[in-house]
């Protein structure tokens, strides 16, 4: 007996020992539908990682981009694990905030991803995230509205037949309304929809000397192209709504057309999420008149792993786990191939199961291999980028654009006052930045 209970009490302190080694690796994410899935199923990566632990702190994206950028930046340490986009990863490399990730697996195949997106994650040559999700900017409709009305999408539409469309499908005493945009403020959230819309109409941020560009015409026809728009067309308090709100808006069948991130496209077309699955079609991104510039913007979702962090071993683990072609087998067992995170790899691409279950999948790819981020707008500038600008004070100057354009939107204040504003704040940073001598 007294045996058998010290065995049991060393199996008790093993065990304890045991829990006591376990990692806790702290996940900060976007509250986006793939990054929620992300969550439920890495019960798969607990299970053949047991000695790591996983909290997760889940965030409207506005407020993600804060808490990150203020914890790398002051070197809190809070996090073992980033999201972050595009825009943060070379800008953060730089700075040297992040870690290489050059401990991925040798099952990894970091020559599967897609080109463009890997580029937009490394800097000198070195993986500095691993996109989890990829993306550019499309038209989504619906084909019951377009067919009552009569109307015919083109593959490659201009904004007059969208603006057209979108009063004559909308039925406001039905709550269905012509076109849902982006008016929530944010450099990630209405300037990403507007600055993508700007490079259509021929606008730019600035000119080849950092001059901001807001005083010029074709700012002016944007967004008063916009803000009357979605006064016509659009549904009540739209400068509140970001892209998730926008998503629960189409999914209940309120919109008629919604143009934002090719990754939506899995979310409306599902069954078990969307009311209206079945009656959506895609289109590429509007242009204006003659120009060419699609205005698509590229972007990922990506993991990062802090330069701060204590755990960088079991942090690439679950990077690797979280954005490997096994992570997207798993998601296409449990929730179908139309569901798995899209616009990472070349081979999911030539997956012929997956193009037959995501019918968006082509004019996905379409809208990303026509994105120039190299060459954003018509007119030469000194930046890249599609729906942002690639300099650290964009953060700051776009989110700060955003709140005026989105009160323009509310109708706080006239379209010239947000533009003379944005000119005058735009200027005011730049110049304190030293881009403007």
């Amino acid at each position: 007996m007294k045996l058998r209970t010290a065995l049991l009490g060393m199996c008790s302190v093993l065990a304890m020992a045991g829990l006591a080694r376990a990692e806790t690796l702290t996940i900060a994410t976007v509250n986006n539908g793939d990054m929620i899935r992300m969550q439920k199923l890495s019960d798969d990566f607990t299970a053949k990682n047991p000695d790591i632990k996983l909290e997760w702190v889940t965030l409207e994206e506005n407020v993600l981009r804060q808490k990150v950028t203020t914890d790398i930046a002051t070197k809190g340490g809070q996090f073992d694990i980033m999201t972050i986009g595009n825009y943060e990863v070379p800008i953060w490399a730089k700075k040297g905030w992040l870690l290489p990730l050059d401990n991925l697996g040798a099952d990894y195949d970091v020559d599967d991803l897609l080109p463009a997106i890997r580029q937009s994650v490394s800097y000198q040559d070195k993986l500095f995230a691993a996109p989890f999700y990829g993306e550019s900017a499309m038209v989504m409709y619906r084909t019951d509205l377009f067919d009552k009305a009569g109307l015919k999408m083109p593959d490659n539409p201009k904004w007059d037949f969208i603006a057209d469309a979108a009063r004559k499908i909308t039925d406001k005493s039905a709550g269905v309304y012509g076109i849902c945009l982006r008016g929530k403020a944010g450099w990630g959230e209405n300037m990403a929809f507007l600055s993508a819309t700007a490079n259509t109409f021929g606008a730019r941020w600035f000119d080849e000397k950092w001059h901001a560009q807001f005083d010029q015409p074709e700012w002016k026809n944007t967004l008063e192209f916009y803000v009357n728009l979605m006064k016509d067309a659009g549904p009540p308090g739209a400068s509140s709504n970001g892209f998730n709100e926008n998503l629960a808006l189409f999914q209940s069948g309120k919109c008629g057309m919604w143009m934002d991130a090719t990754v939506a496209a899995s979310f409306v077309s599902d069954p078990k999420a969307s009311t209206v699955a079945g009656k959506v079609s895609y289109a590429l991104f509007p242009t204006t008149g003659e120009l060419t510039n699609h205005g698509n913007w590229l972007w990922a979702w990506n993991l990062a792993v802090p330069a701060g962090t204590k755990k960088a071993e079991a942090a690439q683990k679950f990077v690797s786990w979280a954005t490997s072609k096994a992570y997207t087998e798993l998601v296409a067992s449990k929730e179908g191939w139309a569901n798995v995170p899209p616009g990472t790899r070349t081979s999911l691409y030539k997956n012929a199961t997956y193009l037959a279950a995501a019918p968006f999948a082509a004019k996905t790819l379409e809208a990303m291999n026509a994105a120039d981020t190299g060459k954003p707008t018509i007119k030469p500038v000194p930046y890249t980028g599609g729906q942002f600008v690639s300099i650290p004070e964009f953060q700051g100057i776009g989110t700060a654009v955003g709140q005026q354009f989105s009160a323009a939107l509310a109708g706080q204040k006239s379209v010239a006052d947000a533009l003379k504003a944005a000119q005058d704040l735009t200027t005011r940073e730049m110049t304190k930045a030293g881009y403007i001598k």
